[in-house]
């Protein structure tokens, strides 16, 4: 398993846009469309230009397997967004999640940012439980 920071290449984006659908519908059927995400055909732009980050995790195979990713919003806040991986990566023994979150955090700390903010839909309950475990804390929404 390889994590590395976001590099643009159609096959990586095709790969990625699977592993979304894979978690976001199957998986957790929360029915978001790819037209309602266009950061993940602009991440560039939309994560690397504002000063955030996207990491991309590929098996050994070289296929994507996980990503995760971090939005700036001011100088001290960022978004961790676009957090998925694959089930067969999840937990033990390869603890990908927990491996891709170890390397939001650590570039997250390394440019100032003192507080992060989940994007994380009410309904999946499995990443808060994850966020949970890693002393993260509910808020609230907050319009």
């Amino acid at each position: 398993m390889q994590i590395a920071a976001f590099e643009s290449d159609p096959h990586t984006i095709a790969e990625l846009v699977d592993l979304i659908l894979f978690c976001q519908d199957t998986e957790a059927r929360l029915g978001i469309t790819m037209a309602e995400q266009p950061d993940v055909f602009a991440i560039p732009e939309y994560y690397l230009a504002s000063g955030g980050g996207f990491w991309v995790a590929k098996d050994d195979a070289g296929h994507v397997a996980g990503c995760i990713g971090l939005l700036k919003l001011t100088s001290t806040t960022a978004v961790l967004k676009k957090f998925f991986v694959y089930p067969q990566f999840r937990g033990r023994p390869t603890s990908l999640g927990w491996q891709l979150y170890q390397v939001l955090i650590q570039e997250a700390v390394a440019k100032g940012f003192t507080r992060l903010v989940l994007d994380t839909p009410e309904a999946e309950h499995r990443s808060h439980r994850f966020y949970e475990r890693q002393g993260l804390r509910a808020v609230g929404v907050r319009i």
